[in-house]
């Protein structure tokens, strides 16, 4: 499965993400584009994968900044911000990343189903430098 949230800004885009994934999806919300508070969406979907209800997230914003700092508080989520689908292959081979953030303001709908999907497909290159990397993430501490 997979979660998706936005704020006001991503509505229209999560919308189209929804039906594109179909039966996929838990829908955080919101609904509407009434104004909401980015953090509070990004956390529900974090509590999905964090409660393993979800394998993956999708969290849209205006540009997605805000949206992957949010996410990237949790220890157990690697959220990555894509803009095209080169970022989305690297950011799942080489950072095992299962968030995915967007810019509504910043990325076509289009695009942004095409970077959807190949997020999705793309598994973890595995090698020893990745998984090096990724563990020294969950003890990083400023």
């Amino acid at each position: 499965m997979i979660a998706i949230a936005s704020d006001h800004a991503g509505v229209e885009m999560k919308a189209a993400i929804v039906a594109h994934l179909q039966n996929r999806i838990i829908d955080c919300g919101p609904t509407t584009d009434d104004s909401v508070d980015y953090p509070d969406y990004a956390k529900k979907v974090v509590d999905q994968i964090k409660d393993k209800k979800a394998d993956f997230g999708i969290l849209i914003c205006g540009t997605g900044i805000g949206m992957s700092i949010a996410a990237n508080r949790c220890p157990s989520i690697r959220a990555g911000l894509c803009r095209a689908v080169l970022d989305a292959i690297l950011t799942r081979e080489h950072n095992d990343a299962n968030v995915l953030c967007l810019g509504a303001r910043t990325t076509l709908i289009d695009d942004a189903i095409k970077i959807v999907d190949v997020f999705l497909k793309t598994k973890f290159s595995d090698a020893d430098r990745h998984t090096r990397r990724i563990d020294k993430l969950s003890t990083c501490s400023c």
